[in-house]
């Protein structure tokens, strides 16, 4: 394993959700967003598979931030799998419930892409779990999309906020829906060397 005081994690992401899937397991990240062009990223993939396309988003995250030496940094990327169509964020009201519209009472795939970039290695993958989202009525859409909780939210929904009103389950990690996998992160440091509990 490794020494006493473990690297500091750096999560390229600015997203909350995140952040806080991360608190609640004893994680206090840096916070540096990755500043990148997903539409560029995605172009230049081709005909990628859906897990290709946001493990390749992940890879591209991580790899646009400075790590210091001793810094692990996490780049994450999630988007639902819809009838074969993947979907990430809405960004307005009116889009939103176009999507919400379309995804009720229906089975989709939220696949997370994940990047951990460490001084002892990169290792990069995805996750899927199965979304059973509700038969929900058109007055609840509009109040949930004029919320503006789902805007920038890959699938248009949260599972840990407003959003878990109109999931009937799921199949999978919950983390993993939230935006980052705590067994996937867990599997990669102990490939790496590292205890979990060592950055508690």
């Amino acid at each position: 394993m490794a020494a006493n005081t473990p690297p500091q994690i750096v999560l390229a992401s600015a997203s909350p959700s995140r952040r806080m899937v991360l608190n609640s397991a004893g994680i206090e990240p840096l916070i540096r967003p990755a500043d990148i062009d997903e539409d560029t990223v995605r172009d230049h993939l081709g005909a990628a598979s859906p897990q290709e396309v946001v493990e390749a988003l992940a890879k591209a995250k991580a790899e646009a931030i400075n790590a210091e030496a001793e810094e692990i940094v996490i780049g994450c990327d999630s988007m639902l799998l819809l009838n074969g169509e993947l979907q990430g964020k809405p960004h307005t009201v009116e889009e939103t419930i176009r999507r919400w519209e379309a995804q009720r009472g229906q089975v989709a795939e939220l696949i997370t892409g994940h990047c951990v970039r460490s001084p002892a290695g990169t290792v990069s993958g995805t996750t899927s779990t199965k979304i059973y989202f509700a038969e929900v009525s058109d007055a609840d859409i509009r109040a949930y999309a004029e919320s503006g909780e789902p805007w920038e939210c890959a699938g248009a929904f949260t599972l840990e906020a407003l959003g878990g009103w109109f999931i009937d389950r799921i199949e999978g990690d919950p983390s993993s829906v939230i935006g980052i996998s705590l067994p996937f992160i867990r599997r990669v440091l102990y490939d790496l060397g590292y205890s979990v509990s060592k950055f508690w």
